[in-house]
Parts: structure tokens; C-alpha cells; sequence
């Protein structure tokens, strides 16, 4: 699947692994891809060029991806720059990140818990800050704190997956595992694109596939998004405008 990613998705996917490892969560997950796709709001960092692309896992702490394949493996170019930015940015998300990024953090401090769960659970007298409040009261800040997913233990497709290789070996004790995995969730999205894709008539996955799939089922990146009025909907009628005007 990922040789039909264009440089932008593969962009999206190497920033979410990025962002896994500066928050240290333990796989990636949907709110790392969303952290990602933002990233491609802003031009200092939508090259693709610079030195973290096709990082490999060499015992160092790097991590190869999808698009940093071995044996000089090419993505596919993007023609079209990156339409997920510009969907971002004309949605208004890119000038409110500083808001979804708080609104995710405050999810990873719930365990996963979104604002709607917290909304559904007041409803039926819960009050889910009150928990997390005498959880972290007797356990530290922090204590709840997920990277809102659950791993998934079934193999990714990169080439250091293999039984016996340094990223399949069991981590030393007291250690995090190099590799950050994708989650279930994650591996869910990453097959939504492709499926959003072919029913589009496209034959890549670039990164408004992946921003179609994040919002297309309900899910933390989803949720948060929607809180700040970018629905699935209205990134497809941005598409179409963006297509229209191309």
C-alpha cells in the first residue's frame, strides 16, 4: 500500500513517528497524524527534504518508515503540493493549533477520554475531571496519561520488522522500544485512505486521503477536529473548491 503515498503522506507519517518519540508515547496514533498534518500548514516544514526523511532504525534511536525504504525505494512526487494544508488552512485549523493541541493533550491526560465522552458521562453524573483529578492526586500528573490508542501487535510492512532483526528483538528492561508502532487505530486509517482513495478514482494516497480517513470515522483526531469546526464533510467540499479552482 504505502508505494502509492505521495511525498506529502509519507511526510505525514514520518512527523507522526516524530512526534510519538518527542511526547514518548509508546505508538502512534491518531492524534500524531493529526500533529502531522498540521505540520504541513506550516512552509518551514513541508519539504520533505531535510535530514529526518527516510530516517532507518540503526540502533540510535531512529525509526524507518514508510517512504524510507532500503535500497533506494521512491515515493511518488506530489504534484499537486500538499492539499491537506491547504484544506487545514482554509478550514481555519492551522491558526487554531494551538487550541487542538491542547485539546489533545488534555485527552492523553484523560486516558483517551474525549470532550463528547466527557459530555456523555456528566450526562449520566460522571464527572470525568474529578476522577482524573484524585487519580493524579494520588498517583502523579500525568498518571492517566495514554497515547490514546492500543497497540496493535501484528507487524508493520517496513523492512526491519523481520523476526531476528534489531527492531523485532524484545527491548532491554527499563527501556522504550525504538520502534514506535502504529496503533490499531492508526493501521485503521492508513487503510481508510487507501480505501477513500480508489472509491475517488485516484491512484495515490496523498495527505487529504489521510486527513479524509482521520475524519471520516469517529476518533480522537476526529473529535478534537470536529470541536473545532473541521468535519468531514467540509474537508471534502474544500477539496472539491480546491479542485474546482486547479
Amino acid at each position: 500500500m504505502f508505494e502509492r503515498f505521495t511525498t506529502s503522506a509519507r511526510e505525514v507519517v514520518r512527523g507522526a513517528v516524530r512526534h510519538a518519540e518527542d511526547t514518548g508515547a509508546d505508538t502512534v496514533g491518531e492524534a500524531e497524524l493529526l500533529l502531522a498534518l498540521l505540520d504541513r500548514t506550516d512552509s518551514g516544514r513541508t519539504g520533505g527534504s531535510g535530514a529526518d526523511s527516510g530516517r532507518t532504525e540503526d540502533g540510535g534511536g531512529h525509526t524507518e518508515v514508510p517512504g524510507g525504504r532500503k535500497g533506494g525505494g521512491r515515493a511518488r512526487g506530489d504534484r499537486k503540493g500538499s492539499p491537506a494544508a491547504e484544506v487545514l488552512t482554509a478550514l481555519g485549523a492551522h491558526g487554531r493549533r494551538a487550541s487542538i493541541e491542547r485539546a489533545l493533550a488534555e485527552v492523553r491526560r484523560r486516558g483517551g477520554i474525549t470532550g463528547a465522552d466527557v459530555e456523555a458521562l456528566a450526562g449520566l453524573g460522571i464527572d470525568v475531571d474529578e476522577i482524573v483529578a484524585r487519580v493524579e492526586e494520588a498517583h502523579g500528573v500525568g498518571a492517566l496519561a495514554t497515547a490514546g490508542s492500543t497497540p496493535d501487535s501484528t507487524p508493520d510492512s517496513t523492512p526491519d520488522s523481520a523476526p531476528g532483526s534489531a527492531s523485532a528483538r524484545a527491548p532491554r528492561r527499563g527501556r522504550r522500544p525504538l520502534r514506535r508502532p502504529f496503533s490499531r487505530e492508526t493501521k485503521s486509517v492508513l487503510e481508510r485512505s487507501l480505501r477513500i482513495a480508489l472509491a475517488r478514482g485516484d491512484k495515490h494516497i496523498g495527505d487529504e486521503h489521510l486527513l479524509l480517513a482521520l475524519t471520516a470515522r469517529p476518533g480522537v483526531a476526529a473529535h478534537v477536529l470536529a470541536d473545532h469546526d473541521v468535519t468531514y464533510i467540509q474537508v471534502e467540499r474544500a477539496l472539491a473548491a480546491r479542485a474546482t479552482k486547479g
